[in-house]
């Protein structure tokens, strides 16, 4: 969770905390928010540039207390706060740490005090953690455009966008913004792995993807309303994860291939969830593991630092080949800017 959210999470703590009672210890108020004393004074000081009178307790330990009888004024929000509020608390609804309860209540709460146009943003914000988002330097996506692709869904509007192919910058080609906009009906948006998705029917692909939001620019106005279709399987969760798990709508692997690689068994385990790891010697394992394509496949087990025995089957093997040949003459290309550079693909 970012910096920014976890701040607004901690002082709806606060601010909730000096509700419940008269005085409070800032000693104690820092033991129960699991911050510095530090901390503390200086959310008081953000909740009073809010408008909210808080007041300083004399004593040993010294502490604070809102001002009796004065009405509280509004949240103060931006939209930019108030989307990553949302996103905090209904992330904080699906952790699995008994405060599922606290965190739909407090989302509840914030909303009724909220303007009616943050209100209706927030309302429009809604999603699935399949996995709890982490931003990553290469993955940003804008409030805006999270909000745009909920509240199409939200609303069953076909969504228009133009995608970027993710095809490294400076190569000279303009495929993308000469491609003509996509066309989806919005299905969800999920969290996975560190980015952000949407799962979405393709109207011209007439089929399931999942596209990056990061690489999603969405274009006014939305299309016509339409039909729900159901998910495959019909929940989506458990879709997003078979598709990245190279699985296909029956749970089945598409393809799944053995190897053995000369690492030890712990050292590869560690970043193979969803394979099977057998130890059969000090530096020697077995690895069975499923992608979506063999050449996906071979490019994963290539990234160990390892010798590679291909046990099977003949599609695994041929795709290392040819990830082989395609290493090759990447190694005996000039380097980028002596003779051109090459186009790259999707």
């Amino acid at each position: 969770m970012g910096a920014m959210q976890k701040t607004s999470s901690r002082l709806l703590s606060l601010l909730s905390m000096l509700q419940a009672r008269r005085d409070w210890p800032g000693a104690l108020l820092a033991e129960r928010l699991d911050v510095s004393p530090r901390t503390v004074r200086r959310d008081v000081e953000r909740l009073r540039e809010l408008g909210y009178p808080v007041q300083a307790t004399k004593g040993p330990e010294g502490g604070y207390r809102l001002a009796a009888g004065t009405e509280l004024p509004p949240l103060v929000f931006d939209d930019e706060q108030a989307v990553a509020l949302a996103v905090a608390l209904q992330l904080a609804t699906g952790t699995g740490a008994g405060i599922e309860e606290a965190a739909a209540r407090a989302l509840n709460t914030v909303r009724q005090v909220m303007p009616a146009r943050l209100r209706r943003r927030i309302d429009s914000l809604r999603f699935t953690a399949v996995e709890r988002p982490v931003a990553t330097p290469d993955q940003r996506v804008g409030a805006s455009v999270l909000v745009a692709l909920s509240a199409a869904a939200h609303a069953r509007e076909v969504l228009r966008f133009d995608y970027a192919s993710g095809a490294p910058s400076g190569g000279g080609r303009d495929d993308d913004a000469a491609a003509p906009p996509r066309r989806a009906e919005p299905h969800h948006l999920v969290t996975w792995g560190g980015r952000w998705y949407l799962v979405a029917w393709d109207l011209d692909r007439e089929d399931w993807r999942t596209f990056r939001a990061d690489r999603i620019t969405p274009r006014i106005p939305t299309g016509p309303r339409f039909t729900p279709r159901e998910v495959p399987g019909g929940d989506v969760a458990a879709f997003v994860a078979r598709r990245f798990h190279g699985s296909n709508d029956a749970g089945e692997q598409l393809c799944r291939g053995e190897v053995i690689l000369g690492l030890p068994a712990a050292a590869v385990s560690r970043y193979t969830r969803d394979g099977m790891v057998e130890e059969l010697g000090a530096d020697r394992c077995r690895l069975v593991l499923g992608s979506w394509s063999w050449h996906g496949l071979a490019g994963f087990i290539a990234r160990f630092d390892a010798d590679i025995e291909v046990v099977g089957p003949p599609e695994l093997r041929d795709a290392f080949a040819h990830l082989a040949d395609r290493c090759t003459r990447a190694a005996g290309s000039p380097p980028v800017g002596a003779a051109g550079t090459a186009g790259a693909t999707e």
